[in-house]
């Protein structure tokens, strides 16, 4: 405004204006506030972003920016990663570049050569992936707001993360299922003492009249107002006394509020129990919500919950078992009534409300000192005997490899919530599990193996249908060769033979050279209720000579045979069948032919 202007108008005089009267001051940027303040994260409360002791200050401050503007749409532990991530790389420039002073100095070499920098360190291959990612994040946002800032092939470099090959990650392993009962067992005593000490709190008791009174009159500021702290009148009036009579660990008012309140390490079996019985992520657990219940269903209810990964599709729903205290319903319905009294006072939608540090908390965190705590309480060990070190975050593999062994492996039933590609990749393939895979691959081999091998066992009523229709036994032939076999134009000893001269056991063309017992484990052989007699009247010869031979012999030269008679021939046939087949192989009026290499 120009200085004629500027003195008080008089009636009628117009008001004029200079074009720098529409320029706001320069104003003179707070390097400080810059580097230093409180992001409001998506969850988990606000963080605390400090760069103050960051070179360059330039760079620190142009990736201060680029954190303030990615970290609204983060969790709380994001934003913190992605805080020390950036510490790391000015750790790096610091000691390689110390002539850098702003983002337009940096070059493509030295994302690079901060790759090679944490390698030198010993930081593993996916560990330094993610450090990486959290640069390039920060410079790409830098370059989003600031185009032509950069350097153009740091620009280009910024299209990828790393030109190594990352690799594959070794899968978090479960606990065995001798270590989850412990941590089910331990989990569920003590919800039922929690849960009994807030529904029947003890009485209050003190030898000391006094000390007694002022521990009841805290009790009753507790119900009244929520909370009493070491500053108000009744304690300071207990603690007077208590110093004065000269007692010693005078801690009233943790233990006042927990007759009324959760505590910090009556989270931890709540945590264990919800996530062993329905595998959620731990992420997902903390921040159920008291309103999670949905959809009851008669043995059934639903959890809703988000997770904040699934971009675009955060809230989720898992039918779980309700009933009981033990089934996940009961639980989340325990928690929610015994937090009811915490809800006055602290208003949550939280599901988890405990006392803590002299005050109501709603966010799990909880130092793994305290949990080492609870399971050297319960005295839980690992598989070899020691001590148990119990992370939460394995609680979820554990479920999941729990069920997996249940469901034997079925694809269609395990992948809860993943693609089957994801659920074996992540939850299948784990090293406690490897057992199984081993087994089922034997067991694999070992059934194709006698599938291949077997012979084609016809009951009586195959047998009626496949003289009218040969091709229901698919066998390799033409139908009036079926037809022959059937009628025992082609029969041998033991069987039928569909194969003579296109043995497995010799060349195509030849004769089959395979001792008699052999068609027990010959594709080509067809063994129907006429050859059961010649069958039976075998195994007790080959159970005879058992008693004369050595049993190490005897396995090897008859145990295939005697295995696959008496558990799979016989076994095909009804008990009438074989007991026809019996008689008749009394009434042989001859021994079964044996060639010398049965009896030697």
């Amino acid at each position: 405004m120009s200085g004629k202007s500027r003195a008080r108008p008089r009636k009628g005089q117009r008001v004029s204006f200079s074009r720098a009267d529409g320029q706001q001051p320069a104003r003179r940027s707070d390097a400080v506030t810059g580097l230093r303040f409180t992001i409001d994260t998506a969850h988990g409360g606000a963080a605390l972003i400090d760069l103050v002791a960051l070179r360059p200050r330039r760079l620190a401050l142009a990736f201060g920016s680029a954190l303030r503007e990615l970290a609204p749409t983060m969790v709380r532990s994001t934003v913190l990663q992605h805080l020390n991530g950036l510490k790391r790389f000015f750790v790096f420039l610091n000691e390689t570049a110390p002539t850098i002073d702003g983002p337009e100095h940096l070059r493509a070499e030295h994302v690079d050569g901060f790759e090679s920098w944490l390698e030198a360190q010993g930081v593993t291959t996916i560990h330094r992936h993610t450090i990486i990612a959290k640069a390039i994040i920060a410079l790409r946002t830098v370059d989003a707001s600031r185009p032509g800032l950069l350097d153009e092939k740091l620009r280009q470099r910024l299209s990828y993360t790393s030109a190594r090959p990352l690799g594959r990650s070794t899968p978090r392993d479960a606990y065995s299922g001798y270590v989850a009962k412990q941590l089910r067992d331990a989990a569920r005593a003590d919800i039922q003492a929690i849960t009994r000490r807030l529904k029947s709190p003890a009485p209050i008791e003190h030898a000391d009249a006094t000390l007694h009174g002022h521990l009841e009159a805290a009790a009753e500021v507790i119900e009244a107002e929520g909370m009493i702290g070491h500053t108000h009148p009744v304690l300071r009036s207990f603690y007077r006394r208590f110093h004065l009579l000269g007692l010693e660990n005078g801690m009233p008012i943790r233990d006042l509020h927990a007759r009324r309140y959760l505590l910090a390490e009556d989270i931890i079996p709540f945590f264990v129990a919800l996530s062993l019985e329905t595998g959620l992520e731990p992420e997902c657990v903390k921040v159920l919500r008291a309103d999670c219940l949905r959809n009851p269903a008669p043995g059934t209810i639903e959890i809703e919950y988000v997770k904040r990964r699934a971009r675009g599709s955060e809230w989720k729903r898992l039918r779980v078992r309700d009933g009981a205290s033990s089934t996940p319903g009961g639980i989340i319905r325990t928690l929610i009534q015994l937090t009811a009294f915490a809800r006055k006072y602290k208003p949550s939608d939280s599901l988890w409300l405990y006392f803590h540090t002299g005050r109501i908390a709603d966010r799990i965190l909880h130092p793994q000192e305290m949990i080492d705590i609870w399971v050297a309480r319960h005295s839980l060990v690992d598989d070899p005997g020691q001590p148990l070190p119990l992370l939460l975050s394995r609680l979820r593999k554990t479920h999941k490899a729990l069920w997996y062994a249940k469901t034997q492996g079925d694809m269609a039933r395990f992948a809860i919530g993943h693609t089957p590609e994801v659920a074996a990749r992540h939850y299948a393939d784990l090293p406690s599990l490897r057992h199984l895979h081993e087994q089922t691959i034997a067991d694999g081999l070992n059934d194709a193996l006698t599938s291949a091998l077997q012979p084609r066992i016809v009951t009586p009523e195959e047998e009626a249908a496949a003289h009218r229709a040969p091709s229901t036994l698919q066998l390799p032939i033409p139908a009036a060769e079926v037809r022959r076999v059937l009628a025992g134009k082609q029969d041998v000893w033991l069987a039928s033979c569909s194969g003579f001269h296109n043995s497995p056991f010799a060349t195509e063309g030849e004769p089959c050279s395979e001792p008699f017992w052999g068609c027990l484990e010959c594709r080509n052989a067809v063994i129907t209720a006429r050859k059961l007699p010649s069958i039976i009247a075998f195994l007790d010869f080959i159970v005879a000579r058992r008693a004369g031979m050595d049993e190490a012999d005897w396995q090897a030269k008859f145990g295939r045979a005697w295995s696959r008679i008496t558990r799979q021939v016989l076994p095909a046939f009804s008990d009438v069948v074989v007991a026809e087949a019996r008689e008749k192989a009394k009434a042989l009026d001859h021994q079964p032919y044996l060639p010398l290499e049965a009896r030697a």
